[in-house]
C-alpha cells in the first residue's frame, strides 16, 4: 500500500468516525425535571442522550453576557454593532441592519424573547471576537459548570451537526443561570417587550397557561424539534425541567405541563431530597427518578 493511499484510507477513517459521532445525536425524545433546592431528579427519560439544542443554547449566551456584566466587561447602555454576519442570521432577528447598534439591554430582552439571532451573534462578536471565538468559551464555560455532554458551536443555536447537549446539562445550565445570576434570571419572565416603538409578544406559551411558571427558554430547529427549558415555583417548592425532541410546539408544552403537574403536586413532595441548600443548584442525585 502506498503512503497516498493509506493516507487516503486514514482520512476517509477519520471521516466515517466522525460521521458517526454526528449521528449520536437527535431529535430523540427526552425529558428531565430537576428540585432546584435540592438537587433531587423528580422525573428523567433518556437524559444523558444527545440532541441538538437548538435556541436553548442562547441560555449560554446569556450565562457569559451576565458574567460579563457582573466583571465590568460590559454595561446595559453598552452598543453592541450588528455585523454582516449577526444581520444575517435568519429567521428571528430584530433587524436593524448591517452596521447600526442596540444596547445590550435591548439585545438581552430580545434574546429572551424573540430569542433573536442577530443580538446573540452581536454579544458573541462584542465578548469573543468571532463566533467559533465565543463557542469555546461557551464549552468551557459548560465543562465549568459540569455540562458533560455539551459542545457548542455558536451562540444562537443555528443548525450545526457538532452542536450538540443533554436534557441533563440543559437543566444544569437553566440551574446555573438562576443560582449564579439571580436577579438578572427575573429577566427570562419577560411575556414581551417594547423596542424603538414596537411592542413585542414572546412565544413562551407555557408562561400564558401554566401558573407558576417563570421562563425560561424555548428552541426549535428540523434537526432538534421542540426544545424547552421551563422554571416554575408552586407552594414554596422550584422545578427545573427540560423537554427535547418533541414533534410540535404543542406537544412539547403539553409534556411539560403534565411534567410540572406531577412534579409540583403534594404528593411529589415525599420523593424529593429534604437536604437543605441555602442556593438553588445543589448537586442532582438520581435517586427515585420518575419514568
Amino acid at each position: 500500500m502506498t503512503k497516498t493511499t493509506s493516507r487516503l484510507l486514514a482520512t476517509a477513517l477519520s471521516s466515517a468516525v466522525l460521521l458517526g459521532a454526528f449521528t449520536l445525536a437527535e431529535a430523540g425524545q427526552a425529558s428531565f425535571v430537576v428540585d432546584a433546592q435540592s438537587g433531587q431528579v423528580l422525573e428523567a427519560s433518556n437524559q444523558d442522550d444527545l440532541n441538538y439544542p437548538a435556541s436553548l443554547t442562547k441560555m449560554m449566551t446569556l450565562y457569559l453576557a451576565f458574567e460579563a456584566l457582573h466583571e465590568g466587561r460590559l454595561t446595559w447602555d453598552q452598543k453592541l454593532t450588528m455585523s454582516e454576519n449577526a444581520e444575517s442570521k435568519e429567521p428571528f432577528k430584530l433587524a436593524v441592519g448591517a452596521g447600526r447598534q442596540v444596547t445590550l439591554r435591548e439585545a438581552v430582552e430580545s434574546i429572551v424573547v424573540l430569542s433573536a439571532n442577530d443580538s446573540a451573534v452581536a454579544i458573541a462578536e462584542q465578548l469573543g471576537g468571532s463566533e467559533q471565538a465565543f463557542a469555546k468559551a461557551m464549552t468551557d464555560k459548560a465543562r465549568q459548570l459540569g455540562m458533560t455532554n455539551t459542545v457548542f458551536r455558536n451562540p444562537s443555536g443555528l443548525p450545526d451537526p457538532e452542536q450538540v447537549t443533554s436534557a441533563r446539562d440543559m437543566a444544569t445550565l437553566g440551574i446555573s443561570l438562576m443560582r449564579d445570576f439571580p436577579e438578572e434570571f427575573k429577566l427570562f419572565s419577560m411575556r414581551g417587550f417594547q423596542f424603538r416603538g414596537m411592542k413585542l409578544r414572546g412565544h413562551n406559551n407555557l408562561m400564558y397557561r401554566y401558573d407558576g411558571v417563570d421562563g425560561i427558554k424555548t428552541g426549535y430547529t428540523d434537526a432538534s424539534g421542540y426544545n424547552v427549558v421551563t422554571s416554575a415555583l408552586k407552594d414554596g417548592r422550584r422545578v427545573v425541567g427540560v423537554v427535547m425532541g418533541e414533534k410540535t410546539a404543542s406537544l412539547r408544552d403539553d409534556k411539560m405541563a403534565g411534567l410540572l403537574d406531577s412534579t409540583l403536586s403534594p404528593s411529589s413532595s415525599a420523593t424529593a431530597s429534604t437536604t437543605p441548600s441555602n442556593q438553588p443548584g445543589a448537586t442532582m442525585t438520581d435517586a427515585q427518578p420518575t419514568k
